[in-house]
């Protein structure tokens, strides 16, 4: 964890299990640790899933056409994604997770209120509302791969499957009241949609006080992770000659392949100083190869699964429930990515990354369901839509947690949120454009495109499990 925390933590470890530092004092156990990210997770979903669920009409009441609102709400997950390129390499340099966490959060629970302004303020409306969306996405990116780090360390002591799973579990949670929440004042402002977001600032300000308490009695997460007590070397401050024997134990063996996890090692005990060090971080230089296969692979999972904005939009303009019903729709979704992150989560434990293999069957269902005429085949294609992004947006972490070692675990974040950023703006666009001309070209598409990323992930998969049984003999 490095520079910020060890300030304030010392050189104190934990007994994961039994929730005690060596040195004698009591902090949080692992799992409360975990239960509490979730609940500050769980608060800020309530603001930006319950704003989200409705970024499709407000957008269209604003006088946005289905492509603007592909576009803007594609834009905003590449940027939720691609900007963590810069924010992930940020925090494992300077080491500021905790900073950058709070930064994030505070940029969530100040632009969603703000959208309540937009429709007092004529033409320019729409253009601010584009502006909050995307700098509250922004928000996402900023906080996102500090947070996974951080959570990484504690989720390290009760099984990384799990512990991400319970935090997206009570995440969603979050994303299930928030709509609800938002439904419910619409409908009594008579189908207004103002209030709903204004509303919001409420679990907003709770999202941060709860943020303030963790940090205040956890600064240093680090200590949960038995990877991260194993001492790392750290970059020498000047070029040194004569030290020629550690070179044998960076490279890999000819006679026998080097686990993920020790390549990962080894990478981040050569990390390069300067500008040349961000640029290799941010384009991810140094991460093993099948981080970029599983990378590539998810990212055609995120871009080919079409934004809840177009979904949102669809319900609306063909009329198929009401303006107040649309966020009860989305909150529905979010009830079922909350259980499918907790179950898939509790699977890949035991199975490993196989359990994934369901992601892009389930991304290919989505458009041909829920871009339907009937109520019954969307209400089916959201709950497929909830079911991947649970999937997608929790489990797929855990995987990267087992080939990235701690040292660059943050930048690798934020290297894989990028790429999947770059599909996600480019998936949004296609999918925008493909459903004003012909939504069964879109299946096509996205199918096509689905079946390209199952090929790689299960080349993936395999890889990763012959590399690690080395590591299981020894």
């Amino acid at each position: 964890m490095a520079h910020e925390v060890e300030h304030e933590a010392g050189p104190a470890r934990v007994d994961a299990a039994e929730g005690s530092h060596t040195d004698g004092s009591h902090p949080w156990s692992a799992w409360r640790v975990v239960v509490w990210f979730g609940l500050v997770s769980l608060a800020a979903d309530m603001v930006y899933e319950g704003a989200r669920s409705m970024y499709g009409p407000l957008l269209a009441s604003l006088g946005a056409s289905a492509l603007v609102v592909g576009l803007v709400t594609g834009a905003g997950e590449a940027m939720a994604l691609v900007l963590r390129l810069v924010f992930g390499p940020l925090a494992d340099r300077s080491g500021r997770y905790w900073s950058l966490t709070v930064i994030g959060y505070g940029l969530t629970a100040v632009c969603v209120p703000l959208l309540a302004v937009t429709p007092f303020v004529g033409a320019a409306g729409l253009g601010l509302a584009i502006v909050l969306i995307l700098l509250e996405r922004s928000g996402k990116a900023v906080r996102s791969p500090s947070k996974s780090a951080l959570l990484a360390h504690v989720a390290g002591a009760v099984g990384r499957g799990r512990g991400f799973g319970v935090h997206k579990a009570l995440d969603q949670l979050g994303a299930f009241l928030g709509p609800l929440l938002v439904a419910g004042v619409v409908a009594l402002a008579g189908g207004v949609i103002w209030p709903g977001m204004l509303v919001l600032a409420i679990p907003g300000a709770a999202a941060m006080l709860i943020l303030a308490m963790i940090r205040r009695r956890v600064p240093d997460p680090s200590v949960y992770d038995a990877a991260a007590a194993e001492p790392v070397p750290e970059p020498p401050a000047a070029p040194q000659a004569a030290a020629p024997e550690p070179a044998p134990e960076l490279a890999p063996e000819p006679a026998a392949p080097t686990p993920a996890r020790e390549q990962a090692n080894a990478a981040g005990a050569t990390r390069t100083s300067g500008i040349r060090g961000w640029v290799g971080d941010a384009l991810g230089t140094q991460l093993p190869p099948e981080f970029w296969r599983y990378a590539l692979a998810a990212s055609l999972t995120t871009g080919g699964l079409v934004t809840f904005g177009i979904i949102g939009f669809h319900l609306t303009q063909e009329g198929i429930v009401p303006v107040a019903a649309v966020p009860v729709v989305y909150a529905g979704a979010m009830l079922v990515e909350a259980l499918a992150a907790l179950v898939v989560g509790a699977v890949y434990d035991r199975v490993g990354g196989s359990v994934l293999y369901a992601v892009p069957v389930l991304v290919a269902l989505v458009p041909a369901l829920a871009l339907g005429g009937s109520l019954w085949a969307v209400l089916a294609g959201v709950v497929v839509w909830g079911a991947a992004y649970g999937v997608q947006d929790s489990t797929v972490k855990a995987l990267v947690a087992e080939v990235v070692a701690p040292p660059r675990r943050a930048s690798a974040y934020g290297v894989f949120a990028g790429v999947q950023g770059v599909f996600a703006i480019v998936g949004g666009a296609v999918a925008g454009w493909l459903y004003g001309r012909s939504v069964p070209a879109l299946v096509v598409v996205i199918a096509l495109s689905q079946l390209v990323a199952l090929v790689l992930l299960v080349r993936t998969v395999r890889d990763t499990r012959r590399r690690a049984v080395p590591a299981r003999t020894t």
